[in-house]
């Protein structure tokens, strides 16, 4: 029990109305990762979180697109624990190294289409929504639509619940996302291996 305040729960443990989620997230994953466990304390939290997120996968930006917004949000956030599951995410659907660690430390991505979905997506979040029109504009310039802005939205959403309960609980990192760990400070973030 992290710090004291929340429980790590078990499928056993699990206040009953979050039972069956956490046993849906088991049999995905194989085991029960420790965010998951924690926010089964609340289980309207996780309910919502999985249910905002599978809404988000359906989104219109494609995998990738969706790491993109995902990872930037978790830097920003400083949730290491998402940083190391998304830079897995990403490994495992063959992303290239290099842009792998520009997201893990926050710097430029090396294209320029998907750099210009990280710039929104931090305006998105620097402006609490009230994106400036030229930032609009670079957005929209680099190919994106309307609805990939509101679908940047809806990951911000989906993305901050999980980012501070993450933070807020004190999540540890699962031993499958050890080869992933990310220092809170992106400039100590090392550049993973290919998976």
């Amino acid at each position: 029990m992290p710090d004291g305040f929340f429980t790590v729960h078990t499928p056993d443990t699990a206040p009953a109305p979050a039972r069956p989620t956490i046993e849906q997230v088991r049999r995905k994953f194989g085991h029960l990762p420790a965010p998951a466990a924690l926010m089964a304390e609340s289980p309207h939290l996780l309910k919502g979180f999985l249910t905002v997120n599978g809404i988000f996968e359906q989104s219109s930006l494609d995998p990738l697109e969706r790491e993109v917004v995902v990872l930037t949000i978790a830097t920003r956030n400083e949730c290491h624990v998402c940083v190391a599951m998304h830079t897995g995410t990403l490994t495992g659907q063959g992303a290239e190294p290099v842009l792998i660690g520009a997201l893990r430390s926050g710097t430029p991505l090396p294209e320029a289409r998907l750099e210009a979905l990280r710039l929104f997506t931090l305006a998105v979040l620097d402006h609490r929504g009230a994106v400036p029109d030229d930032a609009m504009r670079a957005f929209l310039s680099a190919g994106y639509r309307p609805d990939n802005a509101l679908d940047v939205v809806l990951g911000v959403g989906t993305y901050t619940i999980s980012t501070f309960a993450n933070r807020l609980t004190r999540a540890p990192l699962d031993p499958q996302f050890a080869d992933h760990a990310w220092p809170a400070d992106p400039a100590q973030a090392t550049t993973p291996a290919a998976g």
